[in-house]
C-alpha cells in the first residue's frame, strides 16, 4: 500500500480518505451514511469509518495545540522558554503521538483485507473449524436391569 507513507507528513486525513474511498468505492460522506444506516453490513467499512473519525479528532487536537504553541512562541521574550511554553510543546508532542497511533491503526485496518487475500492466495483458504457437538447424556444402564 504505497499510497500511505510510513511517516505522516502533509494532509494525513486526505491520504486516508482517498485510500478508504478507493477501497470501498464510495465517497467518505456516502460511506459514513451507509455505515451509520447499517453498521453490521460491512464490519471493515464500519471500522474504517470509526477510526477515520478518531483520526480526524486527533488531527484537530494537534492543530489546536500547534496553534496555541506558535502563539506562545510569538509572545515569548528572550531565548529561554518558560515552563508554560514547554508544557505547550509537550502537548503538541502528545497530540502527534495520538494522531500517529490512530493513523497506524487505520493503516493496519486498511491493509488487513489485502494481507488476508495475499496469504490465502499463497497458502489457500483458511481452514474453518467448529466446536464438537456435545453428545446427549445417556442414562447409565445397570447390569441386571433397572432398579
Amino acid at each position: 500500500m504505497s499510497d500511505i507513507p510510513d511517516v505522516f507528513d502533509g494532509d494525513v486525513l486526505g491520504l486516508f480518505a482517498a485510500r478508504i474511498e478507493a477501497q470501498f468505492g464510495l465517497e467518505m460522506s456516502e460511506l459514513t451514511q451507509a455505515v451509520h444506516a447499517a453498521p453490521q453490513a460491512h464490519p471493515g467499512a464500519t471500522q474504517a469509518v470509526h477510526w477515520y473519525g478518531l483520526l480526524s479528532q486527533a488531527q484537530q487536537v494537534l492543530e489546536t495545540a500547534e496553534d496555541t504553541l506558535v502563539a506562545a512562541l510569538d509572545t515569548a521574550v528572550g531565548d529561554q522558554l518558560d515552563d508554560p511554553v514547554m508544557e505547550l510543546a509537550h502537548r503538541v508532542n502528545h497530540a502527534v503521538a495520538a494522531r500517529d497511533g490512530r493513523a497506524i491503526t487505520l493503516r493496519f485496518l486498511l491493509q488487513a483485507p489485502a494481507e488476508t487475500a495475499r496469504i490465502q492466495q499463497r497458502f489457500g483458504p483458511r481452514v474453518t473449524t467448529t466446536l464438537p457437538t456435545p453428545v446427549p447424556a445417556q442414562p447409565a444402564r445397570i447390569r441386571g436391569g433397572v432398579r
